[in-house]
């Protein structure tokens, strides 16, 4: 469904408290505008912003960032960010190409990507948020420790990523090709477009990654 425009969007997105808009400055330095030396999380394509900011809440001693290109639809996310206790929580108005441009290597302990474009066509596989090519840049600003977690509701790819990510030398654990009938589904964050999905029955494709680094 394409969303409509919400009339002046950008200001409201640019004026509020918790998103960054010069993100680029904060690179190695996170821990400076959280104000503590929480481990970061950060999820890329945060949408309305329900997953982490439920996550924010939840976990007080984690800090989050939230990663959404589309003002359109970071706009949307600004009442979860309102809530007064999340002092934990920002969020990027930015494409994660730039990931780099952000983060300092080994900054990030956990990235989540939730229902990602699975971009369809053979020839946009480059476009694909699993796609090696971001595997390559997710490497960089992981900690040692850090790994990925992936959710989507689309067979496809999760295949492709499954042959990505152990293709490149990430290894996997916790896999399953159906999330809320599987052993993994417990303290699992739900999205909103997981909450549709699981209503109407479909399964649910989970599976986290991480690169051993020598």
């Amino acid at each position: 469904m394409r969303l409509r425009n919400v009339k002046g969007s950008d200001e409201k997105v640019s004026e509020h408290s918790r998103i960054i808009e010069n993100e680029k400055d904060y690179k190695g330095k996170w821990n400076e505008k959280f104000g503590n030396d929480n481990p970061i999380h950060i999820e890329i394509g945060m949408g309305k912003g329900k997953f982490i900011t439920t996550l924010a809440k939840n976990n007080p001693n984690i800090n989050y960032i939230g990663f959404e290109k589309f003002t359109k639809v970071l706009v949307r996310a600004l009442d979860n960010l309102d809530e007064e206790e999340l002092y934990n929580v920002y969020a990027i108005r930015m494409d994660v190409e730039q990931i780099l441009d952000v983060f300092e290597e080994g900054e990030i302990e956990r990235i989540y990507l939730n229902f990602s474009d699975p971009w369809p066509k053979d020839r946009h596989a480059k476009r694909r948020l699993t796609h090696h090519d971001f595997l390559e840049r997710y490497e960089k600003v992981l900690s040692p420790n850090g790994r990925i977690c992936f959710k989507t509701d689309n067979k496809h790819l999760f295949e492709f990523s499954l042959e990505e990510i152990e293709k490149h030398g990430w290894k996997t654990e916790k896999v399953t090709r159906d999330l809320h009938n599987s052993d993994y589904v417990e303290g699992n964050t739900m999205t909103e477009y997981e909450e549709k999905f699981v209503s109407l029955g479909m399964p649910i494709c989970r599976l986290e990654a991480f690169k051993e680094k020598i």
